[in-house]
């Protein structure tokens, strides 16, 4: 019997079926060991040697291949055709070697699709292990780990709040924060366009101003309205006719199929997904067979899958959207390696597979690689210029023609910026025409900054730096959002206040480190390992001489200094020259202190030098934003009964109000619905929990108060939300029980205790409501009648109506769940052992 070892279990099935009884196949669900997160996991002393061990949830996983490699001829590792594959196959054999389970005859096969014919071929080409990819694995791995373990213990230190810094991760992030500043320095200019709505044959086309008063006009040359309005009068006066039709044939080419990068760059454009959503969906069209490995830098397609493409382009359109011979596409992309096949379906007759998300994306998988292998598109561009009868002002209308779609009948590439004016149809126009003019428009508009980044233009742009590799770019966003350092708005990046402050602070400390082209050079240095050009002990040996030093270093740095160091270097954006020529420090409370960076248990803030006799503060944020202004406490009263007095404060967790002091002082936070604060409502806030009065039935109190999750109703340990602040204080007898029951009868019923965290729609198939809801073990789907918990590897914002409705109808064809007990045979009772004879005591 020969043990066959692959990544994931939907993988093993398929090629267990497709290698018959010989072999036994098993997953290992990925990577089986990791680093351990504590000090001394890598020894940089030791010749950067590593103490690895095997994650705690794959004891049964490695416990079940160790069994069957201990029975078996040979052991063939099949994991994923990439470094990472490649480092999965070490470790599984190392785990093997150790625990004295490994056959002696060891090989290592890959293949890019999960086909029958291609797991068979590969299966008669088998190798052995890279060292090169191994070392190159270890090399980052090492790295990563070193840069994670070292700056960050730093960050804890010296920048209270911060969470973490990375190799890659903190360069990303500094991307981002470096387009904030670009945006926050753009200073809009005023400009003004002409046009004019023309006509010619019945179809409409605009022409744009382009000479004025004999002298050419740019985008920015009309800047104010006076001109604007004079100029829009000179073309309403005058009568145009075409001077000159300048037409010029272009060739389009196709794109070449997708890579990594491209395919999260454009399914982000045109599917609105994240890069980590794309990645988990092409994974699953990968274990079903549908589409080639989806990690890869290469741009080609094997010959076979190139006249393959062709056939079905012949089969769809005609021999005419063929080339002549065949497309061979080469990889541009820096630091480009491991140059597999590029992302293809396995079967181009196969024009669907999957549903819901799953469908769009091979939908856009399969529409790319067949436009790769079919013939230009042919276009005519036009420039038209029409002049009045003076010569002074003259229009320019500008557009294209296709003559022959080629490709663009299947497949355009999506694109971030917005069409020119060369996208636009015209009419057929000669010279001496004389088109209508239906209408002329002058316009005001502002120059606009560099945009944010999508998710689609960062992953270029780190691309195009050489900054990551693409099959990383999807966890490295990832941890940006979950770190909290950015926002995602309408599908842009924004830097949070905490982002911006560790960006700082590298810039600062470590500005050799975020650097784009020192990454790059890493990068560089990394991939030389992979090639077998450079030793990767080496490589590691120069990066650490010099970080070890300059982290111990700054570690060594008083935080007092840090922050003064900070708040100089981040002084143009704390406080931004004022429009009135003030003193941008100047308190605004007192008058006289000077505000300055501070640091605090809970991270950065600004704050007043006259503290304690001042307490102004505000949020660490450009320009101090007013909203995060927080002038100290401020007494509101006292309380009517015991005389003491009642403050209002702000905290980590946002503002409270405050009765008494120490230990015995009450304390209540300020709901955000509570409206305007008052001593009456601070008075009734540190009063809840309210009592409402005595349940009818059960002669047990019913109290109202605001917890963790909002406003609530109790009664003998159950519970009912209540919809605002307002019905803590307003809800009466008669609808606390209503409320009560109806929550106690919501519990009766699947998936109705709680509150949906969001309603996906209708069922396709039962049209019953489909809702997303939290659960004890993770958030869960539920149709009213059957639940089905979410996957890891589906991440709850980006779920789709269709994935909801499959999971249900999935879980559903399992049946209900066996009770503990029900349909197995009770475990035979152990007969009691019999005790020993008593020995006789020693006298």
């Amino acid at each position: 019997m020969k043990l066959v070892v692959v990544e994931s279990p939907a993988k093993a099935k398929t090629i267990e079926k497709y290698l018959g009884s010989e072999y036994r196949v098993l997953a290992s669900y990925g990577h089986v060991r990791d680093l351990p997160p504590k000090d001394g996991s890598v020894d940089p002393d030791a010749g950067f040697a590593m103490q690895w061990e095997a994650y705690a949830d794959k004891a049964r996983q490695l416990k079940a291949i160790t069994d069957e490699a201990k029975k078996a001829d040979a052991l063939i590792l099949a994991t994923d055709p990439d470094r990472e594959g490649e480092a999965i196959s070490w470790h599984v054999q190392e785990v093997l070697q150790k625990r004295r389970a490994l056959p002696a005859h060891v090989e290592r096969v890959t293949f890019n699709a999960i086909t029958k014919s291609a797991v068979t071929e590969a299966m008669k080409r088998p190798r052995a292990l890279d060292e090169d990819l191994i070392d190159a694995y270890r090399a980052r791995r090492a790295l990563d780990y070193l840069v994670g373990f070292t700056l960050s213990p730093v960050l804890w230190r010296k920048l209270p709040g911060a969470k973490s810094a990375g190799r890659v991760q903190s360069v990303a992030l500094r991307l981002i924060v470096d387009r904030e500043r670009e945006i926050e320095l753009f200073r809009p200019q005023e400009y003004w366009s002409v046009d004019a709505l023309m006509e010619a044959d019945g179809q409409e086309f605009l022409a744009r101003l382009v000479r004025f008063r004999g002298a050419k006009v740019d985008r920015l040359t009309i800047s104010e309205a006076g001109t604007a309005e004079a100029a829009k009068q000179a073309v309403e006066a005058g009568r145009f006719t075409v001077a000159t039709v300048e037409t010029k044939p272009v060739s389009r080419n196709p794109p070449p199929p997708f890579t990594t990068s491209t395919l999260q760059q454009e399914a982000a454009r045109k599917l609105g997904f994240a890069a980590s959503h794309t990645m988990r969906i092409a994974q699953a069209l990968y274990e079903d067979g549908a589409i080639t490995y989806m990690r890869t830098d290469g741009v080609q397609m094997a010959e076979e899958a190139i006249s393959a493409a062709r056939r079905a382009v012949v089969d769809r359109y005609d021999a005419g959207y063929v080339p002549d011979q065949p497309r061979h596409y080469a990889t541009k992309a820096k630091n480009a390696q491991e140059a597999h096949e590029a992302i293809r379906p396995t079967d181009f007759g196969r024009d669907r597979a999957g549903s819901g998300d799953h469908g769009r994306l091979y939908d856009l998988i399969w529409k790319r690689a067949l436009a790769s292998q079919m013939a230009s598109a042919r276009l005519q561009r036009t420039v038209v210029e029409l002049t009045d009868g003076s010569g002074q002002t003259g229009l320019r209308a500008n557009g294209q023609v296709v003559l022959f779609p080629g490709f663009l009948a299947l497949y355009e590439e999506g694109r971030d910026e917005p069409e020119d004016e060369e996208s636009r149809r015209l009419p057929r126009l000669s010279e001496g025409d004389a088109p209508a003019k239906k209408k002329v428009i002058a316009e005001q508009h502002f120059t606009q900054p560099p945009p944010r980044y999508s998710e689609a233009s960062l992953v270029k742009k780190m691309e195009e730096l050489g900054i990551g590799r693409p099959s990383t770019y999807a966890s490295v966003l990832q941890t940006l959002k979950d770190r909290d350092y950015v926002t995602v708005e309408r599908n842009r990046f924004f830097p949070a206040e905490s982002g911006r402050l560790v960006t700082a602070f590298l810039e600062r400390f470590f500005d050799r480190y975020v650097s784009y082209d020192f990454t790059a050079g890493l990068e560089d240095s990394l991939d030389e390992i992979s090639g077998g050009r450079a030793q990767w002990q080496k490589v590691l040996e120069a990066f650490w001489k010099d970080f070890k030093p300059k982290t111990a270093e700054i570690m060594e740095q008083q935080p007092s200094a840090v922050t003064a160091a900070l708040d100089e270097f981040l002084a143009p954006y704390l406080f931004p020259d004022k429009a009135d020529g003030g003193d941008a420090r100047l308190c605004p409370a007192c008058g006289e202190g000077r505000l300055a960076l501070r640091g605090g248990r809970f991270g950065a803030f600004v704050a007043c030098s006259n503290y304690p006799e001042c307490k102004f503060t505000r949020r660490f944020a450009q320009g101090g934003d007013e909203a995060g202004q927080d002038t100290g406490p401020e007494i509101l009263g006292q309380h009517p009964e015991s005389g003491e007095e009642i403050t209002r404060k702000s905290g980590r967790f946002g503002p409270y109000v405050e009765m008494g002091q120490g230990k015995e002082a009450k304390r209540s936070s300020i709901p955000k619905d509570a409206g305007e604060l008052d001593l009456e409502l601070a008075i009734k806030l540190l009063s809840l929990p309210r009592t409402i009065g005595t349940h009818p039935e059960s002669g047990k109190p019913i109290t109202a108060s605001i917890g963790r999750y909002g406003p609530y109703l109790a009664h003998d340990g159950k519970y009912a939300r209540l919809g605002s602040t307002a019905e803590v204080f307003e809800t009466g007898m008669n609808t606390a029980v209503a409320k009560l029951a109806d929550a106690a009868n919501s519990k009766g019923q699947r998936g109705g205790a709680r509150e949906p965290l969001k309603v996906l729609g209708v069922h396709p198939r039962t049209e019953a409501e489909i809702r997303l809801m939290e659960g004890r073990f993770g958030p869960y789907v539920t149709d009213g009648t059957t639940n089905a918990t979410l996957p890891k590897t589906i991440v709850p914002d980006t779920l789709t109506l269709e994935e909801a409705a499959q999971l249900i109808d999935e879980r559903a064809a399992k049946g209900p769940a066996a009770k503990k007990g029900k349909g197995r045979k009770a475990p035979a009772k152990k007969t009691a052992a019999k005790k020993a004879p008593a020995k006789a005591k020693k006298s």
